[in-house]
């Protein structure tokens, strides 16, 4: 019984550091892909970008990791917005609709 409490507790653990791990990576991911858009790339340019900026090692946690957060979410939605070409009232609806939904 013990053992199987210990393994259960192992499995957990890990299954845990890989949601981290993937949450990470789909930070990364929104990150990259609203610069790219802000940068109006495209085709081969914008796949050899997406490349580079996934593949690039992250950088040092900052004081505050919910200040990159919301960076990285003010980041996809501005690029959004402007993808759409929002404007004025509309635009502002967007991004507040938007930075609370990520």
């Amino acid at each position: 019984m013990k053992n199987k409490f210990v393994t259960l507790s192992l499995c957990l653990a890990f299954a845990g550091g890989s949601a981290v791990a993937a949450s990470d990576q789909q930070n990364k991911m929104g990150s990259c892909n609203a610069e790219a858009k802000t940068k109006e790339l495209k085709g081969d340019e914008r796949k050899k970008f997406m490349s580079e900026c996934l593949s690039a090692k992250a950088p040092e946690p900052a004081a505050s990791e919910a200040g990159t957060t919301q960076q990285n979410k003010m980041k996809s939605c501005n690029a959004d917005a402007k993808t759409k070409e929002l404007k004025g009232d509309e635009r502002k609806k967007f991004m507040s609709e938007c930075l609370k939904a990520k």
